[in-house]
């Protein structure tokens, strides 16, 4: 009883220190929420853009949100706290940027496949971080991004033959409301970037 006890305690001491660290954080994740509604404004007003200019547009926002995560996970190192999972979102961030920079001539299928599968995998990191966060520091948000991720991932998987217009709608859509997810977290954990946590807040012994 006292081990499983003892064992309870120290996730919950996990959970409280990576809230803290990423309420401390908030404005990395505001800045990829803005970096989204901007791709998601340029992708919606610019419907008629060439395939070549999507997968430019989507390589850079890949690259920028990818330089983002790793970031964090560095901060999140140096706190001594877990970066496994921003380390590997990083990564995948910046890997599909690469790709889509360095073939740029890609089919629409080829390009649809990736962006598939970049976002069912965002999807289940994202909730699975979400389990690992306080839930007074925005879980249900972050969880919601990572249903919609999963879901937008589903649906480019279900349809890839769709024309390059659709798919900008489609693309410029799930950005935004990702983008906006990612800002109302960051405010939400900006709201809580002053409040002790438990684990600060109550002694060891007790």
């Amino acid at each position: 009883m006292a081990g499983g006890t003892s064992q309870n305690n120290g996730s919950f001491d996990r959970a409280e220190a990576m809230s803290a660290l990423l309420a401390q954080n908030w404005w990395a994740v505001a800045l990829r929420g803005v970096f989204a509604i901007i791709f998601a404004l340029i992708a919606l007003f610019i419907p008629g853009a060439t395939l070549l200019s999507l997968v430019l547009f989507f390589a850079a926002y890949m690259l920028v949100d990818g330089i983002f995560s790793i970031v964090a996970a560095v901060r999140a190192a140096s706190h001594h706290q877990r970066w496994g999972l921003l380390v590997l979102e990083g990564v995948v961030d910046i890997l599909v940027g690469v790709i889509a920079f360095a073939w740029p001539g890609l089919t629409v299928v080829f390009f649809v496949t990736l962006m598939a599968v970049w976002s069912l995998i965002t999807g289940v990191l994202e909730i699975v971080a979400a389990f690992k966060l306080n839930p007074t520091y925005g879980r249900g948000w972050l969880i919601f991004s990572g249903i919609v991720s999963i879901l937008f991932g589903i649906a480019l998987l279900v349809a890839p033959m769709i024309g390059a217009v659709v798919l900008t709608w489609w693309l410029g859509a799930y950005a935004m409301v990702f983008g906006i997810t990612l800002l109302v977290l960051a405010f939400k954990l900006r709201s809580r970037k002053d409040t002790p946590s438990a684990t600060t807040a109550m002694p060891r012994g007790a």
